[in-house]
């Protein structure tokens, strides 16, 4: 396990993309309250991660995990959740934690909501979300699955890597996916966000469903709280 250094950043192994990454993506230096360095792999676009499984570019990956190591990140984390196929690989191949991707919350999130809760998933394209990928975050595979694919903006803008985003179709195309979600499955507990480029939407899903709303911010967050616990005792020694 690497030593950590004396101020610890998480690594983001970025998609080659233009779409734009408003504060809460992931991929905004804006959104991240931690040290966060970014890493872009290449040839590796939204659609060749999302709908071609990022066929081919495992050592790419590996490849820009070991430079961001080489640079002192302390852990390894992704701009897309459809990377859970790479979890096994990446942790074996890169010498600090790694977590690929925000479904890996799924497990953890079950255990602690009440019986007869469950948790449901929200993805950019439930056509691409595979058994495969569940299972390679410990995701049950009879996880409720919602979508934006059916939406106005969000899928077709990022998946299509287009240049320009209308962030308030992207908002409203977000929302009623949860609430169709919620509504197809009367016992849906919370919401994990499996696309990185949802987060900017986090709030508005929780504050119209109601839900808990878990994503990538979440997860980096705890990951970081780990490499740097908070030192109570500073103040009362």
């Amino acid at each position: 396990m690497k030593t950590l250094n004396k101020t610890p950043f998480i690594g983001i192994l970025m998609l080659q993309s233009r779409f734009p990454r408003i504060v809460g993506d992931v991929g905004n230096k804006e959104t991240w309250p931690i040290p966060v360095h970014f890493k872009t792999v290449e040839n590796a676009s939204p659609h060749q991660v999302v709908r071609n499984r990022a066929d081919g570019l495992l050592n790419d990956f590996i490849n820009a995990g070991r430079v961001l190591i080489d640079e002192n990140a302390s852990a390894i984390t992704t701009s897309c959740g459809f990377l859970a196929l790479f979890q096994k690989e990446l942790s074996e191949a890169l010498d600090v934690p790694v977590m690929t991707s925000s479904l890996m919350q799924v497990e953890m999130v079950n255990r602690m909501l009440p019986a007869g809760k469950r948790t449901g998933v929200l993805t950019i394209s439930a056509t691409s979300l595979s058994i495969e990928h569940l299972k390679c975050a410990n995701v049950p595979v009879d996880t409720p699955i919602g979508t934006t694919e059916n939406g106005q903006e969000f899928t077709r803008a990022i998946l299509n890597d287009e240049p320009n985003l209308n962030v308030s179709l992207a908002k409203e195309d977000n929302i009623e996916a949860a609430i169709a979600l919620q509504n197809a499955n009367p016992n849906l507990g919370a919401i994990v966000l499996e696309c990185t480029n949802m987060v900017p939407y986090a709030h508005d899903i929780a504050r119209e469903t109601g839900l808990p709303v878990y994503s990538i911010y979440t997860l980096v967050q705890w990951m970081y709280s780990g490499l740097v616990p908070r030192d109570f005792m500073a103040n009362q020694l």
